[in-house]
């Protein structure tokens, strides 16, 4: 059995797809294809975007409204989680959270480059296998702050026209 296939298509910057890997956190991948199938990312913006480090979205509308989807348990080593050993490489796919370990809902980040501090801390679960490119010009937009706790917002929306699943 293979693993899902899912791409997030990016207005006017292309195409990522992803493999997820439901044996690193299956409860993960397993909410991740539910709010897919809802349609739930689309309209929504890469929200944080810092070069060198990663790009994370899933929760923010273009005019910044948060729409928040149910937490789940957090599926990592630091959390009881040892299965999920998926290292935060370079294309990465993981569950962005608060300081609470089961606070991951819907927001998730792709590693711009490799952060061996996040590995055990946060749930990997999945990794592109294309669209580096769209990674990379994602990454080198224009950020600045909003309000006084946002920082590291692109200047100009990065909107997620869709996220589909591509086979399950």
């Amino acid at each position: 059995m293979s693993n899902p296939i899912i791409k997030i298509n990016v207005k006017n910057y292309g195409t990522m797809t992803a493999e997820l890997y439901p044996e690193m956190a299956p409860k993960t991948v397993e909410n991740f294809l539910g709010l897919i199938e809802q349609g739930f990312f689309t309209g929504k913006v890469f929200h944080r975007v810092i070069k060198g480090f990663m790009i994370q979205g899933g929760a923010f509308t273009t005019d910044y409204k948060q729409i928040q989807a149910p937490s789940i348990t957090g599926e990592f080593a630091a959390n009881g989680f040892a299965q999920n050993t998926l290292k935060h490489e370079r294309g990465v796919l993981s569950m962005a959270r608060t300081n609470d370990p089961n606070s991951a809902s819907s927001q998730f980040f792709v590693m711009h480059q490799d952060a061996p501090h996040l590995d055990r801390q946060y749930a990997g679960f999945g990794k592109l296998t294309d669209g580096f490119d769209v990674l990379d010009q994602i990454a080198s937009v224009k950020t600045g702050r909003m309000g006084w706790y946002m920082q590291d917002v692109p200047t100009e929306p990065v909107e997620m026209e869709s996220v589909e699943i591509v086979s399950r």
